[in-house]
């Protein structure tokens, strides 16, 4: 009897689907700062949404490069050699760690502005491999027209990006070509670090009549010392991150990145389901929300249009 208990066991074993708290989700990102922290729980609340819950039938992996490229190239080989069903690496830098440390466990990206130009795929409507994703490539054109309806006689602006970010690279080159359009001219100041940030902000005191920060995670993770000096020399500043707005910058258009990451998780979802990510065409993010903060416009010597705060999805007081 207890020989056919055994045998019925192991036919048992064999015929059943594997246990959902086999699925284990890795996720990384360079650095942590609001807008890559609210991409993360968006990720793991559509896993929710789509039944896999951490804690019951989902292990979900998180580790910070805390800034560090080489630490980000540390973490891909662990994960790799962890071999979970999904890497989901968020941010450029570490995107690039991850897809050059595995070609065979499934990879979904976020955040990351040029996929084609960070050579994470060759083709973006099919991808190939083992690699798709989301591109939060900026409406930089947007941007600039924003800037220009706030402060009307705006002539140049201060870029201030981490000169060896892919993203904030090709974001540049973009900005660039939309400035050429609208008459404006881009000044560059460059942080390859977060310690230097405001002296980065700081350089372009007296050479460009606002500042632009990019989804650029250098600049993001260090953005109370730019603000500082805006505050200080009355330099009108604003980002591409809105979620950056609530820690002292005047305006951004942009990306919910907790939609972002719900975005994404929903792509993860499809790829545990059994589709090939090779086979998903990689997406540009939904969705693009105004916020402004009245009070860092203040601080900065600026005055909001009424036609701003009319359309303003959020206003910071």
């Amino acid at each position: 009897m207890r020989s056919i208990l055994l045998a019925f066991a192991a036919t048992l074993a064999l015929t059943l689907p594997a246990r959902a708290d086999d699925v284990t989700v890795a996720v990384t990102a360079i650095v942590e700062h609001p807008a890559l922290d609210a991409a993360r729980n968006g990720v793991r609340d559509a896993l929710a949404a789509a039944g896999y819950k951490e804690g019951e039938n989902l292990k979900f992996v998180f580790e910070s490069a805390q800034g560090n490229p080489a630490t980000a190239a540390q973490i891909a080989r662990q994960f790799a050699g962890d071999e979970p069903n999904v890497i989901v690496p968020i941010s450029t830098p570490s995107a690039q760690a991850v897809v050059s440390a595995t070609r065979d466990i499934p990879v979904v990206f976020t955040a990351v502005s040029d996929p084609l130009g960070a050579q994470l795929v060759k083709n973006m409507d099919k991808p190939g491999g083992n690699v798709t994703g989301l591109s939060d490539m900026s409406p930089v054109g947007e941007h600039i027209a924003l800037i220009k309806e706030i402060l009307p006689n705006v002539k140049t602006i201060g870029y201030l990006y981490n000169s060896g970010e892919a993203n904030s690279v090709s974001l540049l080159a973009a900005l660039k070509a939309e400035a050429e359009k609208a008459g404006v001219t881009i000044v560059e100041s460059a942080a390859t670090k977060s310690a230097e940030v405001q002296g980065a902000a700081r350089a372009l005191v007296g050479r460009a009549d606002a500042v632009y920060i990019p989804t650029d995670n250098t600049i993001i993770s260090a953005l109370e010392g730019a603000v500082a000096v805006a505050e200080e020399s009355k330099l009108p500043l604003f980002t591409a991150d809105t979620d950056s707005v609530s820690r002292g910058s005047i305006a951004a258009l942009g990306f919910n990145y907790y939609d972002v990451g719900k975005q994404t998780g929903e792509i993860v979802v499809r790829v545990l389901k059994g589709e090939n990510p090779g086979d998903i065409a990689v997406k540009t993010a939904a969705g693009s929300d105004l916020v402004i903060n009245k009070a860092a416009a203040a601080k900065m010597g600026v005055t909001l249009p009424e036609s701003v705060v009319s359309r303003a999805n959020k206003v910071i007081e």
